[in-house]
């Protein structure tokens, strides 16, 4: 029973202290004057009554009620119900202002009527809104309408009316009275007041529902799950009322769980200080004060009238897991909203009944009950009993629950359990006894009936009614007598304005009747209301949930039964068949039923506790445990570790010296054991065993139930909290001794407990050797501080259950010291687990003595066994192979043992088929060139084959350390991740023998090697040196003359660049290259030097003497002087002879390096360009890289010039016209001008210009000819390079511009249709530029990319293609393409192709175009060499394409050794493959045209990978003046004294190629002057293979002494066995990613040629040169086709077959010639079916089913027969094809035709033989010409063009049929 009110209070507005704004409240009166015993009065009441502060106001205001919440001390909630009405007070400011208000408002007009607030307010521990708003109403009209009852004996009444706290369970019509009472108050009033039946469950009323409305659904959950996860939530609303219900309603839906922060409904504007209160809390606010909200940084804010719920940045709300979340929404949806689900009905039911909104409220509050019992079902079999008396004591097993529910990862789940309020429910609904709910029926009965329901919503809907109905019950037992009379005021009625003020009531009167009741109380009996405890059933165990939710599907029965046999094996002692099981174990393990099937087989092998193993016994065994457990969280959800405890300390081995080890101190290095909860856990739940045995031994109930279900701890009969809940029943009735007895016995259990444990943990904690501190090795380094927390950010931190002291397990051992931190850790284990278990402090005491003695004893048995252990003959470990090594290569660090372990790449580990390679085991070595892994898989099954993996030191990219976990052995702690840019990744883990600091200085020297002080360290330096250093001298003199020419050219360079560059800004260096064109300080005669020689050139000749004439040759002789001349671009002859005519000459004029660093010394210009004036123009480039001449168009003397972009001033003025009005002649101005002047020469050197004079750019190019914009479309439209200015692409078009002033001019007619220059120039640089339509050039600005993006690109690349860790998405394929796109790496080819194309298509057409992007030596070089690439058959030759890049990429300057961060300085700038791109792109251009290049793509990857190996000079330094500076671009010819030592990759190659066919592309048949226009789409790109290949058996090919080296072993093993064993089949299994194809499978071709070889060798002849070999088989296929009469079509080997359909030119043609080009036959529809088709053409579809057939045939001979038709049909030439494929003869038409005319089936046919001439038939042919062929239909007659040519189509049908 409880009081209605407990205090009466009447509050009124303070008139005494209204000075300043705010007012203040003061309690006028209260009753009663004394505070209960029981209830003390609540301070700070006055605040509450007007939470926005108390204020006076001009107009009075309706009287107001709401219910504030307050919390006491002791957590218990005080509802105050307060009734606000307005009376007037006098204006005290019309007389004289008071000096306050005279500063204020002096000239405000105050009103003379002010209203002030007065409340009446009642203080009550029950929530009863409606009923106190009738009494507080009821005291309100007395008052006002003055009825004639004393005011007194209403609120007496009040104070003494005492009603029940609930009602009991149902109650029968005699129990009216508990669940409902009638009150009166007596003034004429009467109401019932319902009081809930249960008491446990919250009274709601329609707040749920409301608060649903307000806010909707979605916003509610969130709401719901943050209040759930303790995040703070703060209301804002206009209505207090509405506050209050907000949240009320929060609080219903979170049952059973309870809130146990902060809780303020309504919070004064006062207080609002208390929102920035670190815990959570759940507050309302009137949102007047939104403003003072804004600020809050860490506040989910709900906004009630506004229905939003803002959720800061900084706030994650874990949500529900799916797929509850979605039936949750769903299901309250169904709720809230019926009509949704039959919205989209063609006949919707009349109408959906709507539920009211207390229906409604109950409905969602069920789906919430129902939403807990899914989310806690089964919580009570992961309860710990562990004192049953004097109180129960219970602790929740949380990593079980989560295991069992397979919901370990789930975050919302992890928070609501360590959270206060689930902490709250364990110890309210743990106790097994007690009285029990709505939610223990369901989570003990309808468990089975939730998990049916998942999947259907209207069942869940009918369980949730029914739910709901329940919830309603509780609230309203009697619906039919819930009437109330109360008066009210009239409301229509104006309350009489002279109002009188409430009365001062009469304290003595109201103290009177209180007195009276308490009195009357006192003599009555007490009310004995019988408590219903009862046992809390436990619902059905967690077990058969998961299982049933398929999560056993990983493990399937034969993989336990690989375990156990594995395990039957060595306990047999058959140790073989355990080793070749061990593998499949150690995979299998990954499951969780064969780790718990692990744990029971090992169960059945321990007797007595014990079991004693041998060596190799003990060494299988401890892995498998070491393999289980690595895999097991540091939460142990699987009790997988729980199960192995007692077994680590039961298995053991015997050491010399009657010495034993345990399994235990092999298997301490997992995280585990470091887990205070996981100890708890284990701690508690063996106590719980020994309490439950301590009763069954006293009670015989134990044996009469028979076994009901086993539950998760195996029990069998009565479970512990059965057992405790029928003692706890008990208890009552024992004796005073006996209960002594029992509590006595309970705590000695504990304790015996606790010492045990105290014992179990220095086992796991204490390592094998003391001297190192295991237990700090989290960290795998050892540092102190940093070791892991887990199990203070797991526990459940600060909450009042289980709070944790937060320091973690051994931060202050600064000593090291293991037993003291041991001590530590198991002393704060065992004050944890003793405090809460009730241990009395003697034998805490005790405990805390004994545990140094514990430890200390454990620590001297350990010495023993380490000394012994150390004796143990060591574990046979693979033995380590060497490498070979290249000539000059050394060993910097020699092997250590490591193993190379898994990537992100699967071929390797098997999980695409083929054995596992990986892990393997073997060592690491580091040599001055090479990091090389070679070693042996673990996997025993394919243990005999070799593992390698390397990569050049210098192309390491990232190096990382990383733990690794080695599911073989002991965990192996350290690691290395090494990634190198030739798409190579290294995974290693260091073996225990490796010592730490080994491991460190191996980085160290790692990276001293990678980033050498200066290129002379890398190994294309140091290589050889010792042998060098011997030879040195003797060379020394013959070079002498070269090393001082490059001594003298140095200083002059920088004396002249020290004097020219102190004006600029600032000179960055330039980068990368190495290449050999030395073009610079020539002899006057050699070299067509300018026509006004300076100084310095005199004394460049001089420094040469005579006799060093030759070497100069030399330097002329290599430098791209050849390709000039070979191009007609300058000529060596001397100077006088040479014909002024010439448009271009030789310039030396960048002989010293003077004029820009990072060009050659010689360079194509103008003839017409002084020297001079080149050095002016230079000024305006960056990087002084001006514009010079480096490829011309033999056809249409097109040139292409390259450059480096303009520097930003210099911009607008190159592009002003001439003849703006300048203030004076100012530098910049002139320099523009001899810009212009530049330009113009270079455009009057090309014929057309002078030809045409201006008139016409290319006679007979008309705009028909240029009707076909396809190409600029696609540009245009692709929106990639969408920036052309629309100009240039209407004159590349042929169409006209429209001008500018109306009218079209006339010398806009006479002048040109399009440009004769074209500068491809960066967009951001040309911005400003102004075109002048009278400019002989125009500029195409389009965008590029930098080289940041590049090296981006470049690292997303290498991770899409070696990925450092498996994918774990289900689609590896799709996951590899996503992250290839995301690296854009196709689209920066797409964009470089583009470009290249189109400068390719301007050049055909005979403009010249100039590149100026960027500095000048990254993508122009890419694009300049493409161009020259495509335009040019020359260079895709081997020789040609060597060229190319010396001249274009070496001698111009590309920066290779900055791009390729070769040094320490250039560390920083990161590796960028601008290289690698262009070699890319060239790869894309030969899978479209494979037969226009001689060289193979094995080229192609070779310069890939050397470019950054650094085994080579020519790709170091970054350009010709570094080069000659280190005197490297000379040497080569000189030295050859050591000629195992390369230094340039070019002689390697030659030298090669020579022996090898590895570098020839035999499908070349080159077309005569072929400009070829791939597709640059990113579709038509394909990722190269380069980048994903990989052979493990050797590692890359691409140092080829070194594939070279290795024996053919498998055929000498075959022939070894041959006499043994049955005949072997020919067949070799060739694995992926380590058998390397070319060797194993190699083409038709080289193995022919090998064969040859092989021949001559055995015959004994000389052996002949495999090219030689090679052209004379082309030469006689030649002829052979000659006889044939295949004209035009090309000529090798296997041109004859499908290859002559591959495509050869493609793109538009911007001017589509259909005359001389030999392939028009065959490619006629190509061109068509790239353009739009034409008309009378094929249409695109036809053209594509015919390629497909002629694709696919194999044209074994062919020619043109006559052949005799049927009856009466003359003779016919027909063109047919014998295929020995197909097996058959065709015929066609014509050559060219696609559709085949007939078919004759070789199968069918008899015979051959020859004929005779017969009616009819062709004159003048020789009769041998004609033969007959027979088939089984009918005779043919054929005739040949003559007698030899019958005869080759007879023996060619002839063998065709043999062959079959």
């Amino acid at each position: 029973m409880a009081r209605l009110a407990d205090y009466f209070v009447v509050v009124g507005y303070d008139l005494d202290k209204r000075g300043g704004s705010e007012g203040q409240g003061r309690i006028l009166q209260r009753f009663p004057e004394k505070d209960w015993e029981d209830n003390p009065f609540p301070q700070g009441l006055e605040l509450f009554c007007q939470p926005s502060g108390w204020q006076l106001v001009p107009e009075r205001k309706p009287p107001s009620f709401f219910v504030s919440v307050l919390t006491d001390i002791n957590s218990e909630r005080h509802y105050c119900a307060c009734f606000t009405f307005w009376k007037s007070v006098e204006n005290p400011q019309k007389g004289e202002p008071s000096e306050a208000d005279e500063d204020d408002s002096p000239d405000v007009l105050q009103p003379a009527q002010l209203y002030a607030p007065k409340s009446l307010v009642l203080v009550s521990r029950l929530d009863h809104t409606e009923v106190f708003r009738n009494c507080l109403s009821l005291i309100y009209t007395v008052h006002v309408d003055g009825l004639t009852v004393p005011m007194e004996t209403v609120i007496g009444n009040l104070l003494t009316c005492i009603i029940p706290i609930a009602g009991g369970s149902q109650p029968g019509q005699d129990d009216r009275e508990e669940s409902s009472r009638t009150i009166t108050l007596g003034a004429g009033d009467r109401q019932v007041i319902q009081m809930p039946i249960n008491d446990s469950l919250p009274v709601s009323g329609c707040s749920v529902a409301q608060l649903f409305r307000q806010l909707g659904i979605v916003n509610v959950l969130c709401l719901f799950c943050a209040t759930l996860t303790e995040h703070k939530i703060l209301f804002l609303s206009s209505s207090y009322q509405r506050l209050t219900d907000a949240c009320r309603a929060l609080l219903a839906i979170m049952f059973p769980l309870k809130y146990s922060f902060t809780y303020i409904p309504i919070l004064p504007g006062k207080l609002l200080e208390v929102l920035s209160t670190p815990t959570p809390f759940i507050i309302g606010v009137n949102s007047h004060f939104r403003s003072e909200t804004q600020e809050l940084l860490d506040v989910i804010i709900a906004d009630l009238d506004g229905g939003t719920v803002t959720i800061p940045e900084c706030v994650h709300i874990s949500l529900l897991p799916e797929p509850l979340l979605h039936h949750t929404q769903t299901i309250i949806s169904m709720v809230l909203d019926p009509e949704l689900e039959v919205a989209d009905h063609a006949f919707p039911p009349s109408s959906v009944q709507l539920a009211t909104l207390k229906i409604q409220d109950k409905e969602i509050r069920a789906v919430f009950l129902w939403l807990f019992a899914h989310l806690f079902q089964g919580y009570r079999w992961c309860l710990h009993i562990i004192r049953i008396h004097p109180e129960p004591v219970i602790r929740f097993h949380k990593a079980a629950f989560l295991g069992q529910r397979a919901l370990a990862e789930d975050d919302f789940l992890m928070k609501v359990l360590d959270g206060m309020a689930f902490a709250g429910f364990v110890s309210e609904r743990g106790p097994p006894y007690r009285a029990t709910d709505l939610f223990d029926d369901l989570i003990a009965n309808q468990v089975e009936r939730i998990r049916q329901e998942t999947g259907d919503p209207h069942k869940v809907m009918k369980h949730i009614k029914e739910l709901a109905e329940q919830l309603f019950r509780n609230e309203n037992p009697y619906p039919a007598v819930t009437m109330h009379r109360v008066q009210r005021t009239a409301e229509n009625a104006q309350p009489r304005l002279p109002q009188t003020s409430f009365p001062h009531l009469d304290e003595v009167s109201v103290q009177l009747f209180i007195d009276h009741a308490a009195a009357k109380l006192k003599t009555a009996p007490p009310v004995v209301k019988a408590e219903l405890k009862g046992m809390v059933p436990t619902g059905p165990p967690l077990a058969d949930i998961v299982d049933r939710n398929g999560n056993v599907l990983a493990n399937s029965a034969r993989r336990l039964e690989v375990v156990r046999n594995c395990i039957t094996y060595i306990f047999d002692n058959k140790m073989l068949e355990a080793k070749k099981l061990m593998p499949a174990v150690l995979r299998a393990l990954k499951g969780r039923a064969a780790r718990v099937c692990l744990t029971q087989e090992l169960n059945l092998h321990v007797l007595q506790n014990r079991a004693v193993l041998d060596d190799q016994q003990f060494d299988y065994i401890v892995r498998m445990m070491n393999c289980t457990l690595q895999d097991c969280s540091h939460m142990d959800e699987h009790g997988i570790a729980a199960a192995l405890l007692p077994l680590v300390t039961a298995f053991c081995r015997k050491l010399g010296g009657g010495i034993t080890q345990f399994a235990y101190s092999c298997v301490q290095e997992h995280m585990v054991w470091t887990n205070m909860q996981f100890w708890e856990a284990m701690f508690y739940s063996d106590v719980q065993k020994h309490i439950r045995a301590l009763y069954l031994e006293n009670g015989e109930e134990g044996d009469t139930s028979g076994p009901d279900g086993e539950g998760v701890g195996g029990q069998k009969q009565l479970s512990a909290l059965e057992l405790a809940s029928e003692q706890s029943r008990l208890w009552p009735t024992l004796s005073k001794e006996q209960q002594q007895e029992r509590v006595q016995k309970e705590e000695s259990t504990v304790f015996s407990q606790a010492i045990h444990y105290a014992n179990r943990m220095s086992y796991l904690l204490l390592p094998l050797d003391t001297s190192k501190n295991r237990l700090l090795r989290n960290t795998g380094l050892g540092d102190v501080e940093s070791v892991s927390n887990s199990y203070v950010t797991n526990s459940i931190a600060g909450s009042m259950a289980e709070s944790y002291d937060t320091e973690s397990g051994f931060e202050d051992a600064e000593s090291s010291d293991v037993a003291n931190s041991v001590v530590r850790f198991i002393n704060r284990f065992v004050d944890k687990v003793c405090n809460e278990s009730g241990v009395t402090n003697e034998h805490l005491k005790a405990l805390h003595t004994m545990i140094p003695d514990i430890v200390q004893m454990h620590i001297e048995t350990l010495d023993a066994v380490h000394r012994e252990s150390k004796r143990l003959p060591p574990i046979q470990k693979p033995k380590l192979l060497r490498p070979t090594l290249l000539p000059g290569e050394e060993f910097v660090m020699d092997g250590m043992r490591v193993h190379l372990i898994t990537d992100g790449r699967e071929e390797a580990t098997g999980a695409m088929g083929g054995p596992p390679l990986l892990p393997a085991e073997g060592a690491i070595f580091l040599s001055n060139y090479r990091l090389i892994f070679k070693g042996t898989p673990t996997d025993p099954l394919v243990g005999e084959q070799v593992v390698t993996r390397s990569f050049p030191i210098a192309s390491l990219t990232k190096e990382k350390r990383i733990s690794v976990n080695l599911p073989m052995d002991q965990l192996v702690q350290e690691g290395l991740q090494l990634r190198s840019c030739t798409f190579q990744l290294m995974k290693i883990a260091f073996d225990e023998e490796v010592a730490s600091d080994l491991a460190e200085v191996f980085r160290k020297h790692m990276h001293k090697l990678r980033y050498p002080q200066h290129v002379q360290g890398t190994f294309a330096f140091t290589v050889g040196q010792s042998a060098k250093l011997a030879v040195e001298h003797k060379t020394k003199d013959k070079n002498q003359s070269l090393k001082t020419l490059s001594k003298n050219l140095v200083k002059t360079a920088k004396r002249t660049i020290g004097r020219q560059y102190v004006t600029r800004k600032k000179y960055s260096p330039p980068t990368w290259e190495n290449r050999s064109s030395f073009q610079s300080e020539m002899d006057e005669d050699e070299i067509s030097v300018s026509e006004e020689p300076d100084q310095s050139s005199l004394t460049l000749s001089s420094t040469i003497r005579s006799s060093d004439r030759q070497t100069m040759s030399n330097v002329v002789e290599r430098a791209c002087c050849r390709d000039y001349q070979r191009l007609g671009l300058g000529t060596l002859s001397n100077s006088l002879t040479r014909s002024k005519n010439e448009p271009f000459r030789i310039s030396t004029v960048n002989r010293m390096y003077t004029v820009c660093r990072s060009y050659p010394g010689l360079l194509i210009v103008p003839q017409s360009i002084p020297d001079s004036t080149i050095q002016r123009i230079c000024r305006c480039y960056r990087q002084n890289r001006f514009p010079v001449v480096c490829w011309r168009n033999s056809r249409t003397k097109a040139l292409l010039l390259r450059s480096a972009g303009l520097h930003a001033k210099g911009v607008v003025g190159f592009f002003k016209s001439p003849n703006a009005p300048t203030a004076g002649p100012s530098q910049a101005d002139s320099t523009s001008l001899e810009q212009e002047k530049y330009l113009q020469a270079i455009i009057s050197s090309m014929p057309s210009y002078s030809e045409a004079s201006g008139r016409n750019t290319l006679s007979g190019f008309t705009s028909s000819h240029l009707s076909n914009s396809g190409k600029w479309g696609s540009i245009r439209g692709s929106g990639r390079l969408s920036t052309y200015n629309p100009d240039v692409g209407n004159r590349l078009a042929g169409k006209e511009s429209p001008q500018t002033n109306g009218g079209p001019s006339e010398t806009y007619f006479l002048r040109q249709q399009r440009a004769y220059l074209y500068i491809i120039g960066d967009k951001s640089q040309l911005k400003g530029g102004k075109q002048d339509s009278f400019q002989q050039w125009e500029v195409v600005p389009i965008e590029v990319f930098d080289v940041r993006q590049v090296k981006n690109s470049f690292k997303k690349l290498m991770k899409a293609c070696v990925p450092s860790s498996l994918n774990t998405e289900p689609n590896t394929n799709m996951n590899f393409h996503r992250c290839l796109e995301e690296s854009e790496w196709m689209n920066l080819l797409h964009k470089v192709l583009q470009v290249s194309v189109l400068v390719v298509e301007l050049l055909d057409n005979g403009s010249s175009v100039m590149v100026s992007l960027e500095d000048g030596w990254d993508v122009t070089t890419q694009v300049v060499s493409l161009v020259q690439l495509l335009s040019d058959p020359y260079y895709r030759t081997i020789d040609g394409f060597r060229l190319l890049v010396e001249k274009e990429w070496l001698s111009f300057g590309h920066r290779f050794s900055h791009r390729g961060a070769q040094t320490l300085a250039s560390q920083s700038s990161g590796f960028t493959p601008v290289f690698l791109q262009f070699l890319d792109c060239v790869h894309q251009i030969h899978l479209q045209f494979p037969m226009e290049f001689e060289f193979s793509q094995y080229y192609l990857k070779f310069l890939a990978y050397h470019y950054v190996s650094n085994r080579f000079r020519t790709f170091l330094l970054d350009s010709d003046y570094e080069r000659i500076e280190l005197g490297v671009l000379y040497e080569e010819k000189g030295e050859r004294k050591n000629p195992q030592v390369c230094k340039s990759v070019w002689d390697y190659i030659d030298r090669l190629n020579k022996k090898t066919p590895i570098f020839y592309n035999y499908m070349f048949s080159p077309e005569e002057e072929e400009v070829l226009k791939p597709y640059s789409f990113i579709s038509n790109l394909k990722v190269w293979d380069f980048y994903t290949e990989e052979m493990l058996s050797e590692g890359p090919s691409f140092d080829w002494e070194l594939v070279r080296g290795r024996p053919e072993k498998p055929q000498e093993e075959a022939g070894d066995r041959q006499e043994t064993t049955a005949p072997k089949s020919q067949r070799r299994i060739v694995w992926p990613c380590y058998d390397s194809l070319s060797k194993v499978l190699p083409d038709a071709i080289t193995k022919l040629l090998q064969d040859v070889q092989n021949l001559e060798t055995e015959l004994g002849q000389p052996t002949e040169k495999w090219k030689d070999t090679w052209d004379k088989i082309k030469a006689a296929q030649r002829v052979e086709s000659r006889l044939e009469s295949r004209h035009s079509f090309s000529s090798s080997l296997l041109m004859s077959s499908n290859l002559s359909h591959q495509r050869r030119s493609q793109g538009v043609y911007l001017q589509e010639s259909r005359v001389g080009s030999s392939i028009n036959l065959a490619l006629d529809c190509e061109v068509s079916a790239t353009s739009t088709p034409a008309a009378g053409r094929p249409s695109t579809s036809t053209l594509y089913s015919q390629f497909q057939s002629t694709e696919s045939e194999n044209r074994s001979f062919e020619g043109i027969l006559y052949k005799k038709g049927a009856l009466l049909k003359p003779w016919k030439p027909r063109w047919f094809v014998l295929d020995k494929t197909k097996h058959q003869l065709r015929y066609y038409e014509t050559r060219q035709d696609k559709d085949c005319k007939g078919v004759i089936d070789l199968a069918e046919v008899e015979s051959v033989f020859p004929g005779t001439p017969t009616m009819g038939a062709p004159k003048n042919i020789d009769d041998k010409a004609f033969f007959d062929l027979k088939t089984t239909k009918r005779v043919y007659n054929f005739c040949a063009q003559d007698s030899t040519n019958a005869q080759l189509w007879m023996d060619s049908i002839q063998s065709c049929l043999s062959d079959a």
